[in-house]
């Protein structure tokens, strides 16, 4: 007799896009996540998602807390308990702070991952008092919702179904990496809509789109511009709008009139007829967007680019609007993250030690404080921390403080789900500071790179295992079930339990009185007046109709109530209020390439599953692409090994000569190491291939605004070498 199989609905972590898809058990174990039982969100499935059970029941995955017995990153462990762990990170946290305050205390991690944190670490890191908090999110999507904020004080998302333009800014949506994405472009297509793509690359969505741009990587902002150029010159904007919603329009189009098509041609490299004719498909659109791409994010005009965006998303009726892109705000029904954040209770002289919070202050509370009462006003709340990407310190100078103890130390660092030493730019100053911090605690599923260098290791949950209701991180309004499955493993957390417990280890338990995840959701979906038991036998997803043109009744978000083209909180801040398109770093005679790093593998999410057999069956080996001229230039063939070195680092690879490269760039991939080398190479390999050891971060690298690196375009080359040592037989062949 089969045993009966037990199905629950799931909102999938593996990557960042959350589908929504089934989890299937039998005898309390993950058998099959397959795909969801509506029609629609079916089709929101690829390879990561179903191999998901590979993940949830590998050999490999952590079950019991660990505590260093060797030297740091000697990776000796011996095995406690739970509640040994949580009492003694409290109590070496608790030496810490009192001995360097409360400043001292730094937390990584990953919404993505991690998603029923809840914001309970913001929560109690407010009320310990420190500011530090840093997530990959300021290198990817985050980021770009704190600067959409400067523009008119909220993030939109693109409304797919009506729209009749698309345009990509170097992001490549495809069937196996944000599928959501590719099959609501594939559906606008089926119903007329265009498809612009600019990217160096002819990338999958280049092949088929309308008119591909093949600018010069990290030129973003020079092209924008150009666009305004052509919108504004031939009155392709809406007038009515910019004068009645819009300021600063004069002085932006001042600026704007410094980029005329033949200087914007010279900088991207692309024709100036192209850029006009994209411009005005863009704007002559009956409904258009612009999607986010990580793209725009890492550059050294990020900001600028990112603001590029929004004022071309305003100037041409497309905000808030049909076939545009929707301001949603806070589901009033559900209590958001950020206010569960307690960002209030952090001291105001708190605040003003965030790392970043002078030099680099887009994202900090330094902007949360001016944009308050604003926020309050149109939103209802006066903190919005949207994609977890707003109130956070700057990393670069967070890892600065650890390894150099400048402006003053930071000595305990808290890694949750968040493979942090390959996961921000200057990888060798990031090992730096981890070698000299007194306590660091990871929670995670396996022993990546940074838990090998922790003192305590605790294993973490995953989606199957845990219940909850995803509200995007405040991005949209939709409310998403994720139900439990199994049970996790006896001594695993969730970071809901891990923030919980140890409040209550430090005297915070009167704000932290839920006993579990299901208390917790009863208390976020009590403005509905449903427990999570009631929404869960009600429905699977509810998604409340766009309430759209909201800015006629309230205003923007902003400290002039209008779309700000002329930034009044950057002026404020001592810096350029008009966006403008700043050159990276020059190639040369001895680096002659542009290296563009970061680029997702399908098989993969940032710097995991290299560890999942069928998933590294798919890329056994990182690859460095290029195009067929320069491989014949330097001598390599398709599937060499070389070295690919800048002037801050080098990693090895193997060669992938691709006709769709554009010549005088590489592509480098994100995030590898090789779980496989454990115990013979350093840290698992963690130096050989990751491309955060290539990007420095010294200030000539970093958008001035936000902090942020410039990935995408810095000088680089590549020298023939052998295989590296100790390699496997499959990484070898693949």
């Amino acid at each position: 007799m089969s045993e009966a199989v037990e199905t629950r609905y799931s909102v999938c972590t593996i990557c960042d896009i959350g589908c929504q898809l089934r989890t299937e058990a039998v005898d309390g174990k993950v058998t099959r996540v397959i795909a969801h039982d509506n029609p629609m969100l079916a089709q929101n499935i690829c390879f990561k998602g179903v191999t998901a059970p590979e993940i949830h029941n590998h050999k490999d995955r952590l079950r019991v807390p660990l505590k260093r017995v060797g030297e740091r990153g000697e990776d000796r462990w011996e095995e406690i308990s739970y509640e040994q762990a949580m009492d003694e990170i409290a109590e070496r946290l608790r030496a810490v702070v009192d001995k360097y305050g409360p400043e001292s205390f730094a937390v990584s991690t990953s919404g993505w991952n991690t998603q029923s944190t809840h914001s309970l670490d913001r929560r109690f890191m407010n009320l310990l008092g420190s500011p530090n908090w840093i997530s990959g999110v300021a290198l990817c999507a985050g980021n770009t919702a704190a600067v959409n904020r400067l523009t008119y004080g909220w993030f939109p998302q693109p409304d797919f179904a009506n729209t009749k333009c698309i345009v990509l800014f170097g992001h490549n949506p495809r069937k196996h990496s944000w599928t959501p994405i590719y099959n609501a472009i594939n559906f606008a297509r089926s119903q007329g809509a265009k498809v612009i793509v600019l990217d160096p690359r002819v990338s999958d969505q280049a092949e088929t789109a309308d008119l591909h741009l093949r600018l010069r990587a990290g030129t973003d902002a020079a092209m924008c511009l150009g666009w305004l150029k052509v919108i504004f010159d031939e009155g392709l904007y809406d007038k009515a709008f910019v004068e009645e919603y819009c300021t600063g329009f004069d002085a932006l189009q001042a600026r704007v009139d410094e980029y005329p098509l033949e200087r914007v041609e010279a900088i991207t490299g692309v024709d100036r007829k192209l850029i006009a004719e994209a411009a005005r498909m863009y704007a002559t659109a009956e409904g258009a967007v612009i999607p986010w791409t990580p793209i725009t994010d890492q550059q050294v005009s990020s900001t600028s680019a990112i603001r590029l965006h929004s004022i071309l998303r305003a100037v041409t009726g497309n905000l808030d609007a049909p076939g545009g892109e929707s301001l949603g705000g806070f589901n009033p029904g559900y209590i958001p993250e950020s206010e569960l954040g307690l960002h209030d209770a952090l001291p105001l002289v708190q605040k003003e030690k965030q790392l970043g919070y002078d030099d680099h202050p887009a994202f900090t509370y330094r902007v949360a404080e001016m944009l308050k009462e604003p926020t309050e006003r149109v939103w209802g709340y006066p903190y919005a921390d949207l994609v977890m990407g707003c109130q956070m310190a700057n990393p670069t100078n967070v890892f600065r403080a650890m390894a150099h103890e400048d402006p003053y130390p930071v000595k305990a660092f808290f890694a949750l789900g968040n493979n942090a030493l390959l996961s921000y730019p200057n990888q060798h100053q990031i090992l730096k500071g981890m070698m000299n911090q007194e306590l660091i605690v990871a929670h995670e599923l396996f022993m990546t790179p940074t838990a090998m260098l922790a003192d305590y290791v605790l294993p973490g949950d995953v989606f199957s295992e845990r219940n909850h209701v995803a509200d995007s991180w405040s991005w949209g309004t939709r409310l998403t079930l994720s139900q439990k499955a199994v049970e996790p493993p006896a001594q695993a957390s969730s970071t809901f339990q891990f923030w919980r417990d140890l409040a209550h280890r430090f005297g915070y338990g009167e704000h932290f009185p839920w006993q579990s995840i299901e208390e917790i959701l009863d208390h976020r979906l009590s403005r509905s007046g449903r427990s999570f038991a009631e929404f869960e036998a009600e429905t699977y997803m509810e998604a409340p109709p766009p309430n759209l043109h909201k800015y006629r009744n309230v205003g923007f978000a902003t400290p002039s109530g209008k779309v700000e083209l002329f930034s009044s909180v950057l002026e404020a801040l001592g810096f350029d209020p008009l966006p403008y398109h700043r050159e990276g770093p020059e190639v040369s005679a001895d680096y002659p390439y542009r290296v563009f790093t970061g680029v997702r593998e399908d098989p993969f999410f940032q710097t995991g599953q290299r560890n999942i057999e069928s998933l590294r069956a798919r890329t056994p080996s990182p690859k460095i692409f290029l195009h067929p001229e320069d491989a014949e230039r330097e001598g390599v063939q398709d599937g060499d090994w070389v070295r690919l070195e800048t002037e801050h680092g080098t990693v090895t690879a193997k060669v992938s000569v691709q006709a769709s490269m554009k010549e005088g760039h590489l592509r480098v991939p994100h995030g590898w190491w090789y779980p496989e080398l454990r115990g013979t190479a350093e840290l698992a390999g963690a130096f050989i291939s990751s491309d955060a050891v290539l990007c420095s971060d010294d200030d000539e690298y970093l958008d001035v605004e936000q902090g942020i690196p410039h990935f995408k375009g810095f000088p680089g080359r590549i020298v023939k070498t052998n295989a590296p040592a100790n390699m496997s037989e499959m990484v070898l062949q693949g």
